[in-house]
């Protein structure tokens, strides 16, 4: 079976869908390769490829295609608002074995937003109008669309809903929040329902889904196709296993501390580049220990802030972590400009 029919025949099967988000310097080969060892998800999403008048698909981001160490469809997202280069890139990659191509419609980063690209396109409905007519002319395989609630208003979704509607697309993943909101708290969970009820495709829920208990209450809210989470993966790479557990009405497996140490060790030997500085590398692993370090404690994400060198790193980690108490790697209830703050690093994401 093809990589597509794979992946619509997912999305039409009883089972709600668990994807993986795309997550800009996150979602990689290697992070993949992790996640999939905790039970992973049931479809990937790349990160995306930056396309405009000149642009090449990055080969990293390929290698996630054709090395894919998954065994579940991989969707190829795409960022800009060139429509012919849009349509080149589609066609291209409509070569390698991808079950979707889908536009990103959501990324918060200023950067991205600035030059009128991902979350930017949702001030100008009238582009993204002209842009999914474009490319579901030029995806002859499955076509889904990534996008958040509105720009600045969750009012916004008034004016964006009907052009969902009126094209062909195969999938609709919602992001309930706007892109000025980032990702601070207040997720419009009934924009979702509501796209779900009006919209004729798929759609998937996706937004500060951070516990099994949590997904089912989710799903149930907006009668979602499925579920895509980003930040909470990175935190409790079992939770999609968990999850499972949950909606089977299975007792869930929560991971000790000796778990969890473990997989910052595997996130690290995936994560470092031989020859990158000492100090640079430890700065990159901060990127997860953020979202890790929510579900460990205050004092945790205190220490691992402030170490430079890796026999630091991992004293602080030993002492927080070398345990056998179970740990439900739940998030702290920090305040809201400090939690935003975690997630700037994490472009594209969904979490």
């Amino acid at each position: 079976m093809t990589p597509s029919k794979t992946f619509s025949a997912l999305l039409a099967g009883p089972a709600p869908v668990l994807a993986l988000a795309p997550m800009q310097d996150v979602t990689t080969l290697g992070f993949w390769r992790v996640m999939t060892g905790y039970g992973g998800a049931d479809a990937y999403w790349t990160e995306y490829f930056r396309v405009h008048g000149d642009s090449r698909p990055e080969e990293w981001i390929l290698d996630s295609i054709t090395q894919n160490p998954t065994g579940r469809p991989v969707v190829a997202q795409l960022i800009g608002n060139a429509i012919p280069a849009l349509v080149r890139t589609a066609k291209e990659l409509q070569k390698y074995p991808v079950a979707a191509i889908e536009l990103n419609l959501g990324c918060p980063a200023p950067v991205v937003y600035r030059k009128c690209a991902g979350g930017g396109l949702l001030r100008e409905p009238h582009r993204i109008d002209t842009i999914l007519g474009a490319l579901r002319d030029a995806v002859t395989i499955p076509f889904t669309v990534k996008t958040r609630i509105g720009f600045e208003s969750p009012a916004e979704f008034d004016a964006l809903l009907p052009l969902f509607a009126k094209y062909p697309i195969d999938l609709l993943t919602v992001h309930a929040r706007t892109v000025k909101q980032m990702y601070r708290p207040g997720v419009h969970y009934d924009l979702i329902a509501r796209a779900a009820r009006e919209l004729k495709c798929p759609v998937l829920a996706n937004g500060n889904v951070h516990s099994a208990a949590h997904a089912q209450m989710v799903l149930t809210e907006t009668a979602a196709r499925g579920l895509m989470i980003g930040r909470g993966a990175i935190r409790n790479p079992w939770l999609f296993d968990q999850i499972r557990a949950q909606l089977r009405s299975d007792k869930i497996k929560l991971p000790s501390g000796r778990d969890v140490l473990a997989y910052v060790r595997k996130l690290w030997e995936t994560e470092i580049t031989p020859d990158v500085k000492e100090s640079a590398q430890v700065q990159r692993m901060k990127k997860f220990m953020n979202f890790i370090g929510e579900g460990v404690g205050e004092k945790f994400l205190h220490e691992i802030r402030r170490v430079t060198m890796t026999a630091d790193f991992f004293g602080v980690c030993e002492h927080f972590l070398n345990h056998d108490r179970p740990m439900t790697l739940e998030p702290l209830a920090l305040p809201a400009a400090r939690a935003s703050n975690f997630s700037v690093n994490v472009i594209g994401s969904t979490p």
